[in-house]
């Protein structure tokens, strides 16, 4: 099982890395006015909450353990994937400007 982890870590890192240069120099502002770099972050959530669900399916523990708030990012692709129309472009933002230069720490780290 370590080597399907290894790969979901992988796909983690990389919508992580993605995320981080889509929004290099932009602004919210920026954000707001742009669909498709909305669409882009979206969907690279969406790939990092799957990850995370997938890998709560092989070892629930570590994870627990590793990336604490990992429910947390879930339940956040949860809302983009089903939610569509409640999604809040302002924590979506936060998330990528805060949080993930965090989770990909925590991603390496694992």
């Amino acid at each position: 099982m370590q080597h399907k982890t290894q790969k979901l870590l992988l796909d983690i890192s990389l919508a992580c890395n993605e995320i981080t240069g889509f929004i290099a120099g932009k602004s919210f502002e920026d954000f707001q006015e742009d669909r498709m770099l909305q669409l882009a972050i979206e969907r690279e959530f969406e790939i990092v909450g799957e990850a995370l669900h997938r890998i709560s399916r092989i070892e629930e523990d570590k994870l627990s353990r590793k990336i604490t708030e990992y429910r947390k990012i879930i339940d956040f692709r949860n809302i983009i994937a089903h939610g569509y129309d409640i999604v809040d472009e302002a924590a979506i933002w936060d998330f990528a400007v805060n949080r993930v230069p965090e989770l990909l720490e925590k991603v390496e780290e694992y």
